[in-house]
């Protein structure tokens, strides 16, 4: 069985200090602020077809540039705050995924009066608790979609979300610790 290769951790992480600080801090524990919730979503869109160490070390200029990701002002957004995001240099421009902020925010605020939380509505998908596999995880079994982030993308779909497809709405429950992938050997592996 392949177990972490880096200093006890998931192998994904390498040895880069900012990834294993994410690692360790972050990725994986249960998060459930409905702007940091907001935050992430939008980020692991930003990822798509990215390495996520390109949008983490871009993240605070991603909190400068969206506003500390404040959902009702990214609402409003139009076409002079989306030539100012293409012209930072400190974020990923790529007008689609610049654009869809604006669009996501308006939907997370509806979802938001909806359910009375962006976070009730997200753990929903995951009966409200952090998924993990029954057999142990490890590097072999480690996936990209599942049930759960198959369902989660068809309904924000379905809701006007954009750049929210399975394999970024699995990243996005892996991140917030929806899911639990923390492989056999890393420091943060739960025995099942």
């Amino acid at each position: 069985m392949e177990t972490s290769l880096s200093a006890d951790r998931c192998w994904w992480c390498g040895n880069d200090p900012l990834y294993t600080q994410y690692h360790d801090e972050e990725w994986g524990v249960p998060l459930h602020d409905d702007r940091a919730l907001f935050e992430l979503l939008l980020l692991e869109g930003f990822q798509a077809g990215l390495s996520w160490i390109t949008v983490l070390r871009k993240r605070e200029a991603f909190r400068l540039a969206f506003e500390g990701f404040d959902p009702v002002r990214l609402a409003s957004y139009g076409p002079t705050d989306f030539a100012r995001l293409m012209a930072d240099a400190g974020i990923v421009r790529n007008r689609l995924k610049i654009e869809s902020a604006q669009r996501n925010a308006q939907a997370f605020l509806a979802v938001q009066a909806e359910f009375g939380s962006f976070d009730r509505f997200l753990w929903s998908f995951v009966g409200g608790a952090t998924v993990r596999d029954a057999e142990g995880m490890d590097r072999s079994r480690v996936r990209a979609t599942s049930p759960e982030s198959d369902a989660m993308s068809k309904e924000l779909l379905r809701r006007g979300f954009k750049f929210v497809g399975s394999t970024i709405c699995y990243a996005f429950m892996q991140a917030s610790g929806m899911v639990d992938d923390h492989v056999e050997g890393c420091w943060k592996y739960l025995p099942r």
